[in-house]
C-alpha cells in the first residue's frame, strides 16, 4: 500500500519498477542480462534510492535476481516454468470454454474478443511484435473472463506477466507469424461461438504448441 507521508518516493519507485518490468517483458532486457540501479537511475533521471525498491519489487516476482555491489540479473524463463505456464493456461482457457459451449457467449465478451482480434490484425500488419504479445495476453485472458468465473479469472490474471514475456520470446524471430495467429484466434472465437468445447480445446492445444515450440528449441527445452 502506499505510503501517504511519502508520495514523491513511491511515484519514482513505481516509476523505475514500470520500466524496468516493460523492459524484461518484452525481451529488451533478456535473460541473464546484468542491469545495474545506474542505469535505470540515469534513464528514468531518478536517484538509486527508487531504483533500488523497484529491483527489490521485481526480485520478489521472480524477475531479477540481486548481487550486491554488481547489480542485477535478469532471470531467465526456464523450459520447466515454461511448461508449467501452458499447462495451466491450457487447463484454464479450456475450462473456460466448456459453460460457453453449453449457455453460449455473451454479446458484450463476444464485441470484446472481436474488438481484441481487430487490434491484434494492425498489430501483425506492423510487424509489432512486442504490442501483438500485450493484446495477445489480453485476448486470452478474455476468454477466461468470459467463463464468469472470478476465482479462475484471478488466478489467470497472476500468468499475465509470464505469458507476455514468453509470447515476446517465442514471437520475436518469426513476426510472420503473427497473421496466423491472428486467424487461430479468430478459429477459436468461432468455435465458442458455436458451442464446440472439444474443437475448442482442440484448437488451442494446436494454437498454443505452435506458438511457443520455436521457443523451446531456442531455450533448449519445452515452452
Amino acid at each position: 500500500m502506499p505510503d501517504p507521508t511519502h508520495p514523491a518516493r513511491t511515484s519514482a519507485s513505481d516509476t523505475a519498477y514500470a520500466l524496468t518490468k516493460e523492459l524484461i517483458l518484452t525481451g529488451r532486457l533478456p535473460g541473464g542480462s546484468l542491469i545495474s540501479e545506474g542505469e535505470i537511475a540515469e534513464r528514468t533521471s531518478l536517484s538509486r534510492t527508487p531504483v533500488r525498491e523497484a529491483f527489490l519489487r521485481l526480485q520478489s516476482e521472480d524477475l531479477l535476481e540481486l548481487h550486491p555491489k554488481r547489480g542485477a540479473v535478469v532471470v531467465p524463463v526456464t523450459p520447466g516454468e515454461a511448461e508449467d505456464v501452458l499447462e495451466l493456461r491450457q487447463a484454464l482457457e479450456t475450462a473456460a470454454a466448456a459453460p460457453r459451449a453449453r449457455r453460449g457467449l455473451a454479446a458484450h465478451h463476444e464485441a470484446a474478443l472481436r474488438e481484441l482480434i481487430e487490434r491484434q490484425r494492425d498489430r501483425a500488419a506492423a510487424a509489432d511484435v512486442e504490442g501483438f504479445a500485450a493484446v495477445d495476453e489480453a485476448f486470452h485472458r478474455g476468454l477466461v473472463d468470459a467463463s464468469g468465473n472470478t476465482l479462475s479469472s484471478r488466478f489467470y490474471g497472476t500468468l499475465t506477466d509470464r505469458q507476455r514475456r514468453m509470447s515476446v520470446f517465442a514471437l520475436a524471430p518469426r513476426p510472420e507469424r503473427l497473421g496466423l495467429l491472428v486467424e487461430e484466434h479468430t478459429r477459436l472465437l468461432g468455435l465458442l461461438l458455436e458451442r464446440d468445447a472439444a474443437g475448442f480445446a482442440a484448437a488451442l492445444d494446436a494454437h498454443l504448441t505452435g506458438t511457443h515450440q520455436a521457443g523451446a528449441a531456442r531455450s533448449g527445452g519445452t515452452a
